[in-house]
């Protein structure tokens, strides 16, 4: 999930209309504007400044390029001056990269005393780019348009989010998703076509048997589990009579050796994402609890009961929101808390990633009583207080619909000391009983990636960028509102896919 290794392409549309001096200004103006992005604190991406295109043929051969370019992960597109848009058909047409319309200018005020015809040619993008802005229209490409100006901490901020967006969109198409084991029995939602999901998405789903799994689980050396419970240790917090309790020291190598073998697993198969299931053990401990932990800490996306969507949408929320404040885990919504104020307490049985912890886990040993019944090594932790949103894809049958929710995470009003898994508590917008009925007739899934890094805005744009339904259950949500949308948007989509 290494940003540096991925860019962004700054590339300026102009013409040979306005001469040689015009086009040095242009040219010097889109690398200042991109040293700047480079500096910025709210940029985290690598922005790369291309040649000004100024006929059909550059504008093809760039576009060309970023196809062809696997760190390039999507392009900013911004008119200097005036482009004229038949140039940019052929380029557009064969863009598979996402790309963002930034509307902006160079100079922020117009100098009034010194304006004339030579600067409002040179500075013409409310002009150029309302140009270019039909031709994507017309075109009917999907794009992000931001508008103001480029110095802008919003403006920043949301070119930022985007390049986010683009980054987990390129983390979908190369992904792949290990399944060990199968769905849980009978389970509708966690089903789906996989097949019609990567053509969708580009993830793949490979599923595999559970003994080449133990196999290497087995083959873990002694040394290499010894090393791994200092880790432990070190990371977390843990009652030293663990340690003197051979039978829970056990059971803690137990989950040292999951981690080590699912973990060589997965980076020797290139896998970025997994599932397993309770119901599919054999020739393991048990359910993997701390291993699964740690795994998502590491950067891992993981569903239950074999639920794949939700772990590709995991794995992919946590390229999203790297390096930003709060966490993205695996999560569902397991009971209320009704009162003065509904609430939802999510949790699962095992695994409930410590990126989104308020404070230091706590790694401790407790029985595991679904499925397998045995003690299994997890980590306890309340998720933290503040913003958050539970992301949901789900398979209608004929197309993916992926429904957020906004949410506020809250501190309990209590303490927990019998509840022996990790768990978050939050309210959602704009209460429960909206929220709630909204989800159910959306069809979202008791299974959700829960985030507190990453953004409705970023959702959004990948959901475009992969040509799906969005739907968005926030404070200004209304019933009869949001099933007209609902009801409005499987006759667009339904047109769109025979289109």
């Amino acid at each position: 999930m290494n940003f540096s290794q991925k860019q962004v392409w700054f590339i300026t549309g102009s013409q040979d209309l306005y001469g040689p001096k015009v086009l040095e200004q242009v040219a010097k103006d889109s690398e200042l504007m991109v040293a700047g992005f480079n500096k910025s604190a709210h940029i985290q991406f690598d922005v790369v400044c291309k040649p000004t295109v100024k006929s059909p043929s550059e504008i093809h051969a760039v576009c060309q390029a970023a196809n062809a370019d696997s760190q390039c992960v999507g392009v900013i597109l911004w008119m200097h001056t005036f482009s004229p848009a038949k140039m940019w058909i052929a380029g557009l047409s064969e863009l598979r990269k996402p790309f963002m319309h930034l509307h902006t200018q160079f100079n922020a005020a117009l100098p009034w005393a010194d304006i004339d015809m030579n600067y409002m040619n040179t500075h013409q993008s409310a002009h150029g780019c309302r140009e270019f802005g039909f031709i994507g229209t017309r075109l009917r490409k999907e794009r992000k348009v931001v508008v103001g100006h480029w110095q802008n901490t919003q403006v920043q901020t949301q070119i930022d989010e985007w390049c986010r967006a683009a980054a987990g969109w390129n983390e979908s198409q190369n992904l792949k998703v290990a399944r060990f084991g199968d769905n849980m029995r009978q389970v509708a939602v966690t089903e789906g076509d996989k097949v019609s999901a990567q053509i969708q998405f580009g993830y793949e789903v490979h599923a595999y048997g559970l003994g080449e799994l133990a196999e290497l689980v087995n083959n873990v050396s002694d040394a290499d589990v010894t090393a791994q419970i200092e880790c432990y240790s070190q990371e977390y917090a843990i009652n030293d009579a663990l340690f003197k309790d051979d039978y829970q020291l056990n059971m803690l190598k137990n989950e040292a050796r999951l981690e080590l073998g699912m973990s060589q697993f997965l980076t020797d198969g290139g896998f970025g994402a997994f599932t397993n299931c309770f119901e599919n053990l054999a020739g393991l401990t048990g359910l993997p609890g701390l291993a699964t932990q740690r795994l998502m800490q590491n950067g891992f996306g993981y569903g239950g009961e074999g639920d794949w969507k939700t772990s590709a949408m995991v794995r992919i929320m946590k390229v999203m929101g790297q390096g930003r404040k709060g966490g993205t885990s695996f999560m569902e919504d397991y009971t209320y808390n009704f009162g003065e104020r509904d609430q939802v307490l999510g949790a699962h049985m095992l695994e409930v990633c410590p990126s989104i912890a308020a404070e230091k886990p706590k790694l401790e040993i407790h029985r595991h009583t679904i499925g397998v019944k045995c003690d299994t090594a997890r980590l306890l932790f309340t998720g933290a207080a503040g913003p958050a949103i539970n992301v949901s894809p789900i398979d209608l049958g004929n197309r993916f619909r992926i429904i957020v929710n906004e949410v506020d995470a809250v501190k309990p009003p209590a303490d927990l000391p019998k509840l022996p898994v990790a768990n978050a508590l939050w309210e959602p917008r704009p209460n429960l009983s909206i929220a709630a009925a909204a989800w159910i007739y959306a069809g979202g899934a008791h299974h959700t990636a829960y985030s507190q890094a990453v953004t409705t805005d970023m959702i959004n744009d990948y959901a475009e960028m992969a040509g799906v339904e969005l739907v968005v259950i926030d404070a200004d949500t209304k019933i009869r509102q949001f099933k007209a949308d609902l009801r409005n948007n499987s006759a667009y989509y339904g047109l769109a896919n025979v289109l």
